[in-house]
């Protein structure tokens, strides 16, 4: 387990997290570069080892009802890993509407659809309809374009991607 001064050091290499002290010695990391009204990364970092960092847009990870993961227990690799996809999540704009099952996923190519991948290192990739074409997107730059959503899929899937928010 990691110590209260490893976990600060760790959090602290982030340079766009903005540590907030709050009450009884614990710590909270902000992210003022999120998308979404969510901004608090690590909640009530704890001299006694305990903590939690936001997961609620990610699949994966056991959260709790607020969409937090404890990290009590985390390895240093394992602590980064989470934060990087947590900060990853936040920057990236979710639409609401759930995803599309197979039978309307012509109707959501329709009206423009976009998911949001994301793989281990908490890269994300965005894969959308536009043109007849399903198009994948790292941030603004184009990676690859599939005729169909279930060719973009499995090719995620073969690269190590999975849906964000699952």
């Amino acid at each position: 387990m990691l110590t209260f001064e490893q976990k600060l050091a760790i959090f602290d290499s982030y340079p766009e997290l903005e540590r907030r002290n709050v009450s009884l010695g614990r710590v909270n990391y902000h992210f003022e570069g999120s998308r979404h009204e969510k901004k608090t990364v690590a909640s009530h970092l704890h001299p006694n080892g305990n903590g939690f960092v936001y997961a609620g847009l990610l699949r994966g990870y056991e959260t709790d009802g607020k969409g937090l993961v404890n990290i009590r227990d985390y390895s240093e690799a394992e602590l980064r890993e989470l934060i990087t996809a947590s900060i990853a999540s936040l920057s990236m704009y979710i639409p609401e509407a759930p995803a599309p099952s197979k039978r309307n996923k012509k109707a959501a190519a329709a009206a423009g659809a976009e998911t949001l991948w994301v793989n281990a290192d908490g890269n994300m990739l965005s894969l959308r309809f536009e043109e007849d074409l399903w198009y994948l997107y790292a941030g603004l730059q184009l990676e690859m374009a599939f005729e169909t959503i279930e060719e973009a899929e499995e090719y995620l899937a073969e690269e190590g991607f999975r849906p964000a928010g699952n």
